[in-house]
């Protein structure tokens, strides 16, 4: 089970394991994430870095909390077993800080991409001050501030999820509007949790979208509304996966909502976005670009 407690003596594994239908001629490389602290850092640039790679499998192992040589020697034995099993290097991406335990890290089998050491170095080199030598010092000096901040957004998007209380409208930085399953939600989630914006949404619903009308608690809002689009095929597929075989899902109910929908966005001037190969990721950064919208924390 994974733990967030790094006093806990097994060091937790996060494996995600792809989907995936291969030929004989590809084969999964397996890459590790390893931090001493959460390795969201090590893991999210890792994931860009090897999304580069399309063409290629990859199964993937989350490896936080490895701030002792135990844990090291715990995390080796998993590169090693991988290199055994794959015979192929792993990649390791690991965002370590401590000397020691880097280098027992490097001692595995693996292709090692240490993302802190050679930018650390290069700029103590510059600057002509070492860096400080505590682990998971990063995490140590955390702006109270900036953590009230967020907590504070994410608090807002939870309590005006899904067109819950629109009364509270005034507050929003932004409004996503869209219709059923269309990614909503998780994008008022990440714009809260990654950069502080206070992100309500609001579902249209079919009286809404064949009125061709917004709902009187959106329209005093409308500077702040933002739309989204995604694929009928897709979102048909999202549907099902929800309530199969219902009208709500059917292709037909579906197209109409999407035509109605974007005649909306049309006549009344609503920026709006199709999301339908983007990750929550990159939608949040979208929306950021399009509306202008200013970070209040990152």
């Amino acid at each position: 089970m994974y733990s967030s407690n790094p006093s806990e003596p097994d060091m937790p594994t996060i494996q995600n394991h792809h989907a995936l239908s291969l030929d004989n001629s590809q084969t999964i490389r397996t890459a590790f994430f390893i931090s001493d602290g959460t390795a969201i850092t090590a893991e999210t640039l890792g994931r860009s870095i090897l999304s580069q790679f399309a063409s290629v499998p990859f199964e993937t192992k989350v490896l936080p909390y490895v701030d002792s040589l135990e844990r090291a020697e715990s995390a080796v034995e998993q590169i090693n077993l991988a290199y055994q099993r794959d015979g192929l290097l792993p990649f390791v991406f690991d965002t370590i800080v401590s000397d020691q335990i880097r280098e027992k890290i490097n001692s595995a089998h693996s292709c090692n991409l240490d993302m802190y050491e050679g930018l650390i170095g290069r700029i103590a080199e510059e600057i002509g001050v070492e860096p400080d030598a505590h682990s998971g010092h990063a995490h140590d000096n955390v702006d109270s501030e900036t953590y009230k901040e967020r907590i504070d957004a994410v608090h807002f998007a939870l309590d005006n999820d899904d067109g819950a209380r629109t009364r509270h409208y005034s507050m929003a930085d932004i409004i996503l509007i869209g219709v059923s399953r269309s990614g909503k939600t998780p994008t008022s989630l990440y714009l809260a949790l990654q950069f502080g914006i206070r992100a309500a949404n609001y579902p249209l619903t079919e009286d809404d979208l064949y009125d061709n009308q917004l709902p009187k608690s959106l329209r005093e809002h409308k500077d702040k509304l933002f739309g989204l689009m995604i694929d009928t095929d897709r979102l048909v597929k999202i549907r099902q996966e929800r309530r199969a075989g219902s009208r709500y899902s059917s292709y037909q109910q579906v197209q109409q909502e999407q035509r109605a929908i974007q005649g909306i966005y049309t006549s009344q001037g609503i920026p709006n976005l199709d999301v339908s190969e983007m990750s929550v990721e990159e939608i949040a950064t979208r929306i950021l670009q399009m509306t202008g919208l200013k970070r209040r924390i990152g």
